[in-house]
C-alpha cells in the first residue's frame, strides 16, 4: 500500500538523497505496518521522533509502536524544536 512520509528539519537527513529538497516520500508500505516499524526502518532516532502526525492528527508516544497506517496515509516527523 502506498503512503507519503514527510520528515522535517534535522530528519531531513534520514531521507533518500533526491527526496532531501521535498522533505517527503512515497513509500510502498506492507498493510499493518506501524509508525514504530517505519522509524526503526529508516533508523531515526528516538530522541529526534518528537512531533508525530497522520493526516494532520498528533500521535502521542505511547501509540507510535502499535499505530498501523492505511493506504493513502501521510506520515509526518519533527524533531524537537529549540529556539532563542
Amino acid at each position: 500500500m502506498k503512503i507519503t512520509l514527510k520528515l522535517f528539519a534535522s530528519l531531513t537527513d534520514y531521507l533518500p538523497a533526491d527526496a532531501k529538497y521535498t522533505n517527503f516520500v512515497a513509500l510502498d508500505i506492507a498493510p499493518e505496518t506501524t509508525i514504530g516499524q517505519l522509524v526503526d526502518q529508516y533508523r531515526l532516532p528516538a530522541k529526534q521522533v518528537h512531533l508525530v502526525l497522520v493526516n494532520g492528527t498528533y500521535i502521542a508516544p505511547d501509540k507510535r509502536a502499535n499505530q498501523t497506517l492505511v493506504e493513502g496515509d501521510v506520515l509526518a516527523i519533527w524533531p524537537p524544536i529549540a529556539g532563542g
